[in-house]
């Protein structure tokens, strides 16, 4: 049967099981809109910028599993994305995204809204195509799907020009791929199985490193009877969060900059490091050639390229995290005991708890456990970038995965807000808050027009301090308090921005005022945000200082 390009693209997203998809009109893909017209099976959400249509494609993706789809149009829609692309793609989430382009004949003219997209994402997507032929569409789209949901998941891009969009195939939609060049290794060496497992029965301190390919590849589970029955504590990247119950007595937290002192001591006392679906990126190591000095490590991740990229590895394997460690279980010591490890633990928990000062005025951290409380830690929370990411991280107990949601990688100011309404839409009977700054979340403070237009009932907590508080921090830190350009706080007047999109606002002052607060923003279905006026100058300790050993951390006042 002919069907033109467009009706491609829709009969692709319904084969795949896609049924959101987040987008903005324009030129080049009104045949693409002119198609979704025709059918009830997806559902567009009209976001009002397209960084944001990439951003909740994202957050979509993260809260359910699944992938995330986003549309543009040409040139400045396809830019618009390139943000959200690079985010997606440094945090390996699955996502595919549809881009117009000009005419096919009119390539390479600098026509009108032209804009080589497949050039100027070639380093920030897992993949991408310019179709040239609308034949190609059919598999391109199968293959896009395919690349984006496989081995070390990310972000595909497809640009279709328009005269594809509008011309006529008879090919028909692939059941199966094939891509002889791509075939990720899902299932581990053996050998290497079993060096790991024998490396992990002789260790006297070993400790369990997990990251965001947990969550990815779905093996929470394994992580959790794994390090139960070998006894090993946990700790986990900002990705990891949630991948192990933070309320279980072996896990650490998190690890790195902003990580627990705990964490950093025992990776820094450790004999034997197993990471698990983790990448050993500069906020975790601090510095490399201190970090971790008398540990084996033991690295299993699915993408080969990651494996002693940062540091020296002792035993690769290559594969899925959920299919290695299904086959280590059976190989591992059960309960082994190891007190004088698992004392020195509880002694460092005890010495070095995460703290603040309290009393005075509103803390922000006193913000994030109250809505841990409020909520039972039931909540999805997404994050913006900075300060209030990191006591997020801190002071919300994450014990599910998928229910921390943040750029991690690539650290985009504007991510939380959007990436909030991808997640609730994903999941409609869960509550999702977004824990924002005043600074990054007026980047993309036009979404409100998207969260009252499709009533997605996200809650804003914006832990306002009238400051770009993470560069504040460093300037305060390592720049003798010279703070240059971040004082923002002759800024909007955020309960009057939510009354003039429709949406509510509560202004919170004091202490006494944030669980109140908090209850009513959940008693009101529709968005809220709640404008917490924290205290201007709270840091975010510990910190470990770029380029320093992790154990020379910069700690507050209790």
């Amino acid at each position: 049967m002919k069907r033109n390009g467009a009706q491609v693209i829709v009969e692709a997203l319904m084969k795949e099981e896609v049924d959101i998809i987040f987008g903005f009109p324009g030129g080049s893909v009104i045949p693409l809109y002119d198609a979704l017209y025709e059918t009830k099976e997806i559902k567009h959400i009209l976001t009002r910028h397209e960084q944001a249509a990439a951003h909740a494609a994202d957050g979509y993706a993260r809260a359910t599993g699944k992938v995330g789809v986003c549309v543009a149009t040409s040139g400045p829609g396809a830019t618009n994305l390139v943000t959200g692309i690079a985010t997606a793609h440094m945090d390996s989430v699955p996502m595919v995204i549809i881009t117009g382009q000009v005419p096919t004949h009119m390539i390479g003219n600098d026509a009108f809204q032209e804009a080589n997209i497949t050039g100027i994402t070639y380093s920030v997507s897992k993949h991408n195509y310019l179709v040239k032929r609308v034949d190609e569409l059919p598999s391109v789209l199968k293959e896009a799907f395919h690349i984006a949901t496989t081995g070390r998941k990310g972000p595909v891009l497809i640009d279709v020009p328009k005269d594809v969009l509008t011309g006529e195939t008879k090919v028909p939609y692939p059941a199966e791929v094939k891509i002889r060049s791509y075939n990720p290794n899902y299932k581990g060496n053996l050998r290497q199985i079993k060096r790991a497992a024998s490396a992990i029965n002789k260790s006297e301190k070993p400790i369990i490193y997990a990251g965001g390919g947990i969550i990815s590849s779905e093996a929470s589970v394994e992580l959790i009877q794994f390090a139960r029955q070998a006894g090993i504590p946990v700790t986990t990247t900002l990705m990891g969060l949630g991948a192990f119950p933070e309320n279980d007595k072996l896990s650490l937290g998190m690890l790195g900059m902003h990580g627990t002192r705990y964490a950093n001591y025992a990776i820094s006392e450790t004999d034997l490091i197993i990471a698990a679906g983790a990448r050993f990126d500069d906020r975790i190591t601090g510095n490399v050639s201190e970090f971790a000095p008398y540990a084996k490590i033991i690295h299993l991740d699915i993408d080969p390229t990651v494996i002693s990229k940062s540091v020296r590895v002792d035993i690769p394997i290559v594969g899925d995290a959920k299919n290695i460690l299904s086959q280590l279980i059976p190989l591992i010591e059960k309960k082994r005991k190891r007190e004088a490890w698992h004392a020195r633990i509880k002694e460092w928990k005890g010495k070095h708890p995460l703290k603040y000062q309290r009393g005075g005025d509103l803390k922000p951290q006193y913000v994030v456990e109250k809505i841990d409380e409020v909520t039972k830690g039931e909540a999805i929370i997404a994050t913006e970038v900075g300060q209030n990411q990191m006591w997020a991280a801190q002071f919300y107990q994450y014990t599910k995965p998928r229910t921390f949601i943040s750029s991690g990688g690539l650290g985009t100011m504007g991510y939380g807000f959007p990436a909030s309404i991808g997640a609730q839409i994903g999941c409609p009977d869960k509550v999702v808050f977004d824990i924002a700054g005043d600074g990054s979340f007026q980047m993309n403070i036009q979404e409100l027009a998207t969260a009252v237009n499709y009533k997605i009932p996200v809650k804003i907590a914006i832990l306002n301090n009238g400051y770009l508080g993470m560069v504040r921090q460093w300037q305060e830190f390592f720049y003798h308090h010279r703070y240059s350009q971040v004082d923002i706080e002759k800024g909007p007047d955020f309960v009057k921005v939510a009354a003039a999109y429709g949406a509510e606002g509560i202004r919170v002052d004091k202490t006494e005022e944030v669980e109140p607060a908090l209850k009513k923003a959940l008693d009101i279905p529709g968005p809220v945000i709640i404008d917490f006026r924290v205290s201007r100058e709270e840091n975010v300790y510990p910190m470990v200082p770029a380029g320093v050993a992790l154990t020379q951390m910069i700690e507050g006042l209790a």
